[in-house]
């Protein structure tokens, strides 16, 4: 039996979590999960994005609930995990074992991985570490954390948006100009919420406003979830996502055995789709799904009609 949903490629109904937690990690991380779907169904587990952006009721409905096990968690710093926009022991490699933690504590001998933006970057991370717990990967707005994937958001995105580039830029007195994520970074770790809170809408508002194929106003995200976002990013921004350099593309060849979907915006700014073209070229059976008329957001049309297609065909390989 499948799941209800209103048309071909539309999300799937909304629907509640029959089980939720908190699961304690390293140092004062405790990390918010939660399962919805069928109990006895195949596990797909969501990344989400930012890093820093936590999970959403949205975030279910790619998956069709008489099949899949859905496992959302909310990683270290984000959403509804706690503390809150915290950077201390947040890593790519724990948020890696954080991961398989969570999947000892569930009992899931073995999950499809479903990531977009930065949850893309930890799918990869996570499958290249654990290929034999990936039954399969749908992958979304490819970020591979590159240098060039860095500068490209920080100086060269505006570019496009340049209402948005301008106010990003303006947030910051003339003589912080000239080194942007350090002086973010600076102002977002401070301990003033008068410094940092500002400086966090600043940075989701650039982010928000090129992060679909017709702009739509920046400013969106609340005040805690904006904190959250824009300091964990630029926690990771500045450390090079914790990173080998080129990492994820030298060891893809531990993943080739294993099925993948890459979808991407053909005019994504926020991860170019040159990142997703080098991944697919680095995966050889993967499937790449360019979409003609979409930017980066999960919930652009074609995006979003692409990812629900993508996991309603692992259905019969999961």
């Amino acid at each position: 039996m499948k799941g209800d949903k209103e048309t071909a490629g539309a999300l799937y109904l909304p629907l509640e979590p029959y089980r939720q937690g908190w699961l304690a990690v390293g140092g004062t991380h405790r990390l918010y999960w939660e399962e919805s779907g069928n109990p006895a169904g195949r596990p797909v587990v969501f990344l989400h994005g930012g890093p820093g952006a936590g999970c959403a009721p949205l975030h279910r409905r790619f998956f069709d609930p008489a099949h899949y096990r859905i496992v959302l968690f909310d990683q270290r710093g984000s959403g509804r995990s706690v503390p809150a926009a915290l950077v201390s022991d947040n890593t790519t490699a724990l948020l890696v074992e954080d991961i398989e933690s969570l999947r000892r504590h569930l009992k899931v001998e073995r999950w499809l991985v479903f990531g977009g933006s930065w949850g893309s970057t930890l799918a990869l991370a996570y499958g290249e570490a654990h290929p034999e717990r990936c039954a399969g990967f749908v992958l979304r707005g490819i970020f591979l954390f590159r240098p060039a994937e860095v500068d490209w958001f920080l100086h060269q995105m505006g570019r496009f948006f340049p209402e948005a580039g301008r106010h990003f830029i303006g947030h910051l007195p003339p003589e912080e100009r000239t080194a942007l994520l350090q002086s973010y970074y600076r102002r977002l770790t401070s301990p003033d919420p008068s410094v940092h809170m500002p400086a966090a809408q600043a940075w989701c508002s650039y982010e928000e406003s090129c992060s679909r194929l017709i702009a739509e106003p920046g400013d969106t995200r609340s005040s805690p979830s904006a904190l959250a976002m824009a300091r964990i990013e630029a926690h990771y921004m500045i450390h090079d996502g914790f990173l080998e350099p080129d990492q994820l593309l030298r060891d893809i060849s531990r993943l080739h055995a294993l099925p993948a979907t890459i979808v991407q915006g053909r005019y994504d700014m926020v991860c170019p789709i040159t990142s997703a073209d080098d991944l697919a070229r680095a995966w050889p059976g993967a499937v790449f799904q360019i979409v003609p008329d979409a930017g980066h957001s999960a919930m652009e049309p074609g995006i979003r009609a692409a990812l629900v297609t993508a996991t309603d065909r692992f259905r019969a390989l999961t």
